[in-house]
């Protein structure tokens, strides 16, 4: 399936429709399967302990894969997370920028599913992976 917006685009509708996300996340890489995120660590992202907090990776991995869907959909500002599993395997480096790496497995009328593994800049190993499903909405008749 082809692509239905491009990563202007994407930028454009994110700016408008979440606000609140700032420019926290920079997107990469779009693919039609899936897309590469960039969290820009700063202090606001850690938890005790000098390493990235679970919300703040939870984040991550959610806008990569809404961002991966609305690449393929268009701009539905109504698509939502439904599921979201999420495994913390390694602690994230403090002080360095995490990736989130999605892969969409299925598209649907109704339901997007899909992984994202999440890294810390500079390292080979993944520090997290999700599993999400997102609920499409109807289209407009």
């Amino acid at each position: 399936m082809e692509l239905k917006m491009d990563i202007p685009q994407l930028e454009a509708f994110v700016a408008e429709q979440f606000p609140q996300l700032g420019d926290d996340f920079l997107i990469e890489e779009l693919t039609p399967d899936g897309v590469r995120v960039r969290l820009k660590v700063a202090e606001r992202h850690l938890r005790p302990g000098g390493t990235v907090s679970g919300p703040s990776m939870f984040a991550l991995a959610d806008v990569g894969m809404y961002l991966a869907i609305l690449g393929r959909i268009g701009p539905v500002a109504l698509a939502v997370t439904t599921n979201c599993a999420i495994d913390f395997m390694r602690k994230p480096a403090a002080h360095a920028d995490m990736i989130c790496e999605t892969r969409l497995l299925k598209l649907g009328r109704v339901l997007a599913v899909g992984d994202a593994v999440l890294f810390s800049e500079g390292q080979v190993a993944p520090v997290a992976r999700a599993s999400l499903t997102y609920s499409i909405p109807p289209a407009p008749k």
